[in-house]
């Protein structure tokens, strides 16, 4: 893990700053190794194999649902100090999402088994993780009901979200 890896992520008020310990931050991201994308690749895709996971260090990720007959619907777009992908904890390991580059994108990627594997040796980071993802999964389906609310339900029809 490089001294500007550790600083850019602790210095930053996100979710990842506020769950993490100093300690656990420091135990995460010596797995972690850089990954760039460029505007429009696709991470990865609904219903795929959850093997990795992202911290978002600039650029933007649209968060998308496959939706029949129509193009992917975008439910939520993060940034930087984010989360992309939390079906890398949940057996069976199966994208519940697609996302896509909105810009180009520079994050830190994590293997997902390694980082499992450190939660098992490590039960207070795996606490500290599971709280962070819980509220990542939370803050992104009620995103989602809300996005989709908006772009399916009947004009005028109101939501009581």
């Amino acid at each position: 893990m490089s001294t500007s890896s550790l600083h850019r992520l602790t210095s930053s008020p996100d979710r990842f700053t506020r769950a993490l310990s100093e300690e656990q931050r420091g135990s995460l991201l010596a797995l972690a190794h850089d990954a760039n994308f460029p505007a429009g690749a696709r991470l990865f895709n609904q219903g795929g194999h959850a093997g990795r996971f992202w911290v978002i260090r600039s650029g933007s990720v649209g968060m998308d649902v496959h939706v029949p007959g129509r193009q992917a619907a975008v439910v939520e777009t993060v940034g930087p100090g984010e989360l992309v992908g939390w079906s890398w904890l949940f057996r069976p390991y199966t994208w519940h999402f697609g996302a896509e580059a909105r810009t180009p994108v520079r994050t830190d990627e994590f293997d997902a088994a390694a980082v499992r594997a450190l939660m098992d040796a490590d039960p207070a980071l795996a606490s500290a993780m599971w709280h962070w993802v819980g509220q990542v999964l939370v803050h992104r389906l009620v995103s989602a009901q809300i996005r989709l609310l908006d772009l399916y339900a009947p004009h005028g029809s109101g939501s009581t979200i």
